[in-house]
Formats: C-alpha cells, structure tokens, sequence
C-alpha cells in the first residue's frame, strides 16, 4: 500500500507547489485591464469590418481607450450614435465627422459600353480581370460580377444593368466593397456631395467615347463653368474636389456626355431639360442652314427673265 501512496503524495504535493507559483505568477505579471476596454466593446456592433481603421472591434475598443488621438467616431457602422457613447465612457468630445457612403465610379451599363467578349467562367471580377482585363472594350470600367456585393454584409450594393450600384441609405461606409473591387472603382465620399464624374477611363477622349457613351472623353467643359475651381481633368479624365463643390449641377448641363451625374433629382431634371433644349436649338439651326441652302439652289436654277427689245 505504502508503494502506491507515496507517488500519489509526491503528485499532489507537485500539484500543490504548481498551483501556488502560478497564482504568484499571476499577481506578479499580472497585466492591468482597463474596464472602460470592455464596456466601449460592449457599445460596439461588432461587424468587425475594419471600416476603423483597426483589425476588429476589439483592436478600436483598446486603441481609442489607450490612445486619446483615435477618434471616438471612427465606427462607421455604429454612427453618431456609438460614437456620443464612446465619448460619455471615456470623458472626451464625440467629435464630428462627414457621413460617408460608397460611390462606384462608372456608368458603363451593359447598353452603354461595348463588349468584347461574353464571359463563362467563374462569377468573380478577380477571375474575369486575369482574362483581357475584362469584359468590355474599356479595361477600366465595372466588371459587373458582384465581388462587392459578396463583401458588403449590409445588402447596400447591388449590380444594376451590368454596374454596381450603392444604396446610400444602407451604406455604413466600411469600405470592404473598396478593398475588393479589383477595378479600383469605388471610393468612399462624403455624403453630402451630390455630383460625381462617373467615369474612371484615363483613355483619350476619342477612344473613351468609342468604347462607352457615358464616358469622360476630358473635354474639359465641367472645368471651364465651374465657379468655385472644383474640377480639374488629370489624365483625360475629370475629377471632382468635394472640398469645394458646391453641388451647384452646372457641370451637369455642360457634360456632353452624361458622364457627370447627380443624386438631387432638381439637378438632373434640369440637365436633361438644358440637353433638350440645346439639341432642339441644334435642330432648328440645322433645319434653317437646310432650307437657305435649298432657297439658294432654287435661286440658282432659276431662268432669267428674257431682256426687253
């Protein structure tokens, strides 16, 4: 008997000994946490989206408690809301940001840009770009196959006549549609901007035009109205400062290709009427130089009158 006691003796007394290190180990480098940690956790969605900034909702949470410079509105998802709760835990101001939303920077629907072949393989833009890049005769453009759509986990993104589309009501702003458009073709933008180029070809004009109706061919007529300098065209293409636009929708009247669009539907109403007046102003000029030049052919024809004797 004593044979098989001993051993469990000298197991329990081993187990006893561990047992008292660890708990000195754990006081002696015991990490302190910070319970305002768990309760910004708490106040969190918890998407983990990385529309932060940070790897997870856990990552914002010790940053922004640890780190008086992180923003408490840096949570897209959780908003205006989240961020006063952040603030009242830690004691500092909410601060102010612009609300955001995803913009998909391309109109080139499926009637609109020119198709160069039909694809088959797999329903991934990814797939799709290693093959021609693309599509569609414009290497620039949507490729339609939704991978920003697989990503969005808010039902904000839709593919609509061959090109993503955002629901502005249902975008948070997380940016994972950003991250996975192969494209590079969907940023994110304040959203009280109205107006945006929605073109992404830095092909010249002539060959823009040839491969999409909608496209920026650079003409640079958006930059000549604007009062307020907000566009400049780089790379045959025009680009919209939001710093400075003003929504005013002049640019919208001047595009002569539709590739200016606007989310205030006053704007665009007023640009298809503008376009409308300036073709039938066009029309009527054209069916005026017709009918001098036929006044002037008859003209011409006729015989002259036979000269008195």
């Amino acid at each position: 008997m004593s044979g098989i006691a001993i051993p469990v003796i000298v197991v329990v007394v081993c187990g006893l000994v561990a047992s008292i290190l660890l708990v000195v180990a754990s006081k002696v480098f015991a990490v302190p946490v910070d319970q305002r940690v768990s309760e910004v956790r708490d106040v969190l969605p918890g998407a983990n989206c990385g529309g932060c900034g940070f790897a997870g909702c856990d990552d914002y949470a010790s940053s922004v408690v640890n780190d008086e410079s992180v923003s408490c509105s840096a949570c897209t998802v959780g908003g205006a809301a989240c961020a006063a709760k952040i603030a009242e835990i830690l004691g500092r101001d909410a601060g102010s940001a612009d609300p955001m939303a995803a913009q998909v920077l391309c109109n080139g629907t499926d009637e609109a840009s020119r198709k160069i072949l039909e694809w088959q393989g797999m329903q991934s833009c990814k797939g799709a770009k290693t093959f021609f890049s693309g599509m569609s005769a414009c290497r620039y453009g949507c490729m339609g196959l939704g991978d920003c759509v697989n990503a969005c986990q808010f039902g904000a993104i839709g593919i609509v006549d061959g090109v993503a589309k955002v629901d502005r009501d249902q975008c948070v702003a997380c940016g994972a549609c950003v991250r996975e458009c192969p494209q590079g073709i969907i940023k994110l933008v304040p959203k009280k901007s109205e107006v945006f180029v929605l073109c992404s070809s830095k092909d010249k004009g002539a060959l823009t035009r040839k491969n999409c109706d909608n496209g920026c061919i650079g003409c640079g007529k958006c930059a000549k109205v604007c009062k307020f300098e907000a566009i400049t065209v780089e790379n045959n293409l025009a680009v919209i400062d939001p710093a400075k636009c003003k929504n005013c929708g002049m640019c919208l009247k001047e595009c002569p290709t539709g590739a200016i669009n606007s989310y205030n539907v006053k704007h665009a109403r007023n640009a298809i009427r503008f376009k409308e007046k300036a073709a039938k102003e066009a029309a009527e000029k054209k069916a005026a130089a017709a009918a001098a030049a036929a006044a002037k052919a008859a003209e011409a024809k006729a015989p002259e009158a036979p000269a008195e004797a």
